[in-house]
């Protein structure tokens, strides 16, 4: 497969993964949503829908649409190293795109939350914080777009998502999906599927598991660039967290696979 095959594939796939996936999240906090209020269970299956749907979609390219994927792949010897980067950049661009198209899509209801007094009085800046050691509230739309921890702890957030994504990928390497030239089958793409759901129902909870780096960056960087009124900061402090643990997650599944089940 050619390298603008992969490209167009992944960032394809990964665009509609982010744009079911951040949808949810828009569909369950906009309160004139729907959806509004749905809660977890929601958002867990909503992000494993997203997944089968982009697989589906990017099967041409063994559907990485996360670069925890793509590494472990590597690792593992399943994907070339020198289509590691071809597959990284389609994941982000991806990724990039499908927040774009959640931005659209909910344009009106971002427009309301943003301007609504209520909301906004729950969200409070740095500097009004009575403690100026404390982290300041998460902006009142950054939960669409990217992931945030319940209890700030480095160790323990990034500890979480490197166990949580160690399980996604050595599933997925354990099915033998994703290798290049075995495409994806529906069977075995359903079953990851539930592997998320099963994820975020389960480690979900503490950092609201990105599990993949593109998933959580590339909407924090839309976030931090839309022209939304009031949105708050994008929290690049943590930002690293869910890039670096699933990327050790992902090269620890495939090391973890060469040993034990290769």
């Amino acid at each position: 497969m050619s390298s603008s095959e992969i490209f167009i594939s992944e960032t394809v796939g990964t665009a509609v993964l982010l744009l079911m996936g951040g949808g949810v999240c828009a569909a369950v906090t906009f309160k004139r949503s729907k959806a509004f209020n749905a809660g977890w269970v929601a958002i867990a299956f909503g992000w494993g829908f997203a997944v089968l749907t982009g697989a589906y979609i990017a099967a041409k390219s063994g559907a990485h649409l996360n670069p925890a994927v793509t590494l472990g792949l590597a690792v593992k010897g399943g994907t070339e190293w020198s289509q590691v980067p071809v597959y990284l950049a389609g994941e982000l661009l991806g990724a990039m795109i499908g927040a774009v198209l959640v931005w659209i899509a909910y344009y009106g209801q971002f427009r309301a939350h943003l301007t609504d007094p209520e909301v906004l009085a729950n969200h409070t800046s740095e500097e009004g914080l009575v403690d100026p050691k404390a982290a300041p509230k998460a902006g009142p739309v950054l939960g669409i777009f990217s992931t945030g921890p319940e209890i700030r702890h480095t160790v323990q957030n990034l500890a979480t998502e490197i166990i949580a994504t160690t399980v996604l990928v050595l599933a997925i390497l354990n099915l033998g999906l994703t290798d290049n030239g075995k495409g994806v089958s529906w069977g075995g793409t359903l079953i990851v599927a539930l592997v998320v759901v099963g994820i975020g129902l389960s480690l979900g909870g503490p950092t609201g598991y990105a599990i993949n780096p593109v998933r959580d960056l590339g909407p924090r960087i839309v976030h931090a660039v839309l022209p939304l009124p009031n949105k708050g900061g994008s929290d690049w402090g943590y930002a690293w967290i869910p890039v670096v643990g699933p990327l050790i997650g992902g090269a620890l599944a495939g090391g973890l696979h060469l040993v034990a089940f290769a």
